[in-house]
């Protein structure tokens, strides 16, 4: 067991500098799924989903590799049904950071861990919450314009600029809102005998 290979199904380079975090030796491969809902009505529920698809698309391919799905879905306080996607352009990313701002934006982060070989399979979801303060258009401009947080979900990056933007973070694990939560991540390899540190 100890020698199974690591394999982190993503092709996130945020997601990467997280694994590199741990100092482990792993590869990462796209899984390339189709990440639309499929009539998901909790942003829980289509995190879940699609991070367990990353990993078995993955582990059936390398069924004695340990394979590590992830995937986030952002939504606004009290609507979890209206999830918050990848803004794609300058604009969107202003509308999204103007309806952002004042509010607090929650993170479902969807963690799967599979061993196709032992029938090792943990899928969870972990909750993080930022609250932004009282934008204006400019800030926004500004911010958009010099981070382009155009492939993240919520229009920025919390590990850079985006902190800015912030009154207050809420949760248990800060890798939670960066799209990979170590801390579950770590306690999941342990039980595989992955040591760590």
């Amino acid at each position: 067991m100890g020698h199974s290979e690591l394999i982190l199904a993503s092709s996130s380079q945020t997601r990467k500098a997280l694994m590199d975090r741990l100092g482990l030796v792993y590869r990462s491969i796209s899984p390339d799924i189709d990440e639309s809902p499929k009539g998901e009505t909790h942003a829980d529920d289509l995190a879940r989903r699609l991070a367990f698809e990353k990993a078995q698309v993955i582990a059936e391919q390398y069924p004695d590799a340990i394979v590590i799905g992830s995937d986030q879905v952002a939504w606004r306080n009290h609507t979890p049904q209206d999830f918050i996607g990848k803004p794609l352009t300058f604009e969107n990313a202003i509308t999204q950071l103007m309806a952002n701002s004042g509010q607090t934006v929650c993170f479902s982060t969807g963690l799967s861990i599979q061993h196709f070989q032992s029938g090792f399979e943990k899928t969870l979801v972990e909750h993080y919450q930022v609250k932004f303060r009282e934008l204006t258009l400019g800030e926004i401009e500004r911010y958009v314009r010099r981070e382009q947080p155009l492939q993240c979900a919520g229009s920025f990056r919390c590990e850079g600029l985006g902190i800015s933007l912030f009154q207050s973070m809420s949760g248990n694990d800060q890798t939670t809102l960066m799209g990979l939560p170590l801390i579950q991540l770590c306690y999941y390899l342990r039980q595989l005998n992955i040591v760590i540190p």
